[in-house]
């Protein structure tokens, strides 16, 4: 048999110079860092980083005894932390166009299947991210700050440092960012033939099991942020079984070159 009935490749010829790569990617990362400097610059003009952070605190500020306000135990703390939320929330508004200059840099070294792949499962595992650091802000700091502060003693005034309540707020977002990441990976892990969806559904009672005791890991000691993680996460699981049985029946993206 001659290598004629082979199916062409349709990468082939497109390999570039590692410098030319390497100029790539620091163009990319420029434009990226570019991205974030200005809406950065715009927040920081625009409601400003007090504002931000009193934004981001007021959560924690409206369970807190009347008139108290959270501390600042570093002399620069009252300045830099603001600007580190500032930077925060813009990369988090510029995260589309750092997203497209991370797609535009791999595009050119994926198949056309991978491609049709890759652009819906980046927009939305942004967007369930986004989600799950809204979920976390609007629903789950009020919760748990409400809870802490019922079982304080009458004894003790909480005043919250700033920096602490900034890595505490930080630490919470990625861990229900990356939960509610779920659905994608149960997504990507049957669309590569990794592991299939009927193994993936038998693995259910196991994942819930799962799903508890990394709530009971990366949040606070308290029952509510612990359900307030397990929960969704499980049922999150299902919602990319769902998906992921869909894609595997109805997709019909061609199988890459050999």
């Amino acid at each position: 048999m001659t290598d004629s009935h082979k199916p062409e490749d349709e990468l082939a010829g497109t390999e570039q110079p590692f410098v030319s790569h390497l100029i790539e990617l620091r163009d990319r990362l420029v434009r990226a860092s570019l991205a974030v400097l200005l809406v950065f610059g715009v927040l920081a003009f625009y409601p400003g980083p007090a504002a931000l952070y009193d934004w981001l605190a007021a959560p924690l500020v409206a369970q807190l005894p009347v008139g108290t306000t959270l501390i600042a135990t570093n002399v620069i703390s009252p300045f830099l932390v603001p600007l580190k939320i500032t930077l925060l929330a813009a990369f988090l508004v510029a995260l589309p166009v750092v997203l497209y200059q991370v797609w535009a840099f791999v595009a050119p070294g994926l198949y056309s299947h991978e491609k049709r792949l890759v652009l819906p499962l980046v927009f939305s595992s942004t967007l369930l991210f986004l989600i799950g650091v809204a979920f976390c802000y609007f629903f789950v700091f009020g919760q748990v700050f409400k809870f802490i502060q019922s079982f304080a003693p009458k004894s003790i005034t909480a005043s919250p440092d700033i920096e602490a309540y900034l890595s505490f707020v930080m630490s919470m977002f990625i861990a229900f960012g990356a939960a509610f990441e779920v659905p994608v990976v149960v997504v990507v892990l049957a669309r590569m033939g990794l592991v299939s969806v009927q193994k993936l559904r038998d693995f259910r009672q196991y994942f819930i099991v799962l799903a508890f005791v990394i709530a009971a890991v990366i949040t606070p000691p308290d029952v509510v942020s612990q359900l307030a993680l397990a929960i969704p996460m499980c049922i999150l699981y299902e919602v990319g079984l769902f998906a992921a049985g869909y894609f595997i029946r109805y997709s019909k993206a061609p199988d890459s070159p050999e």
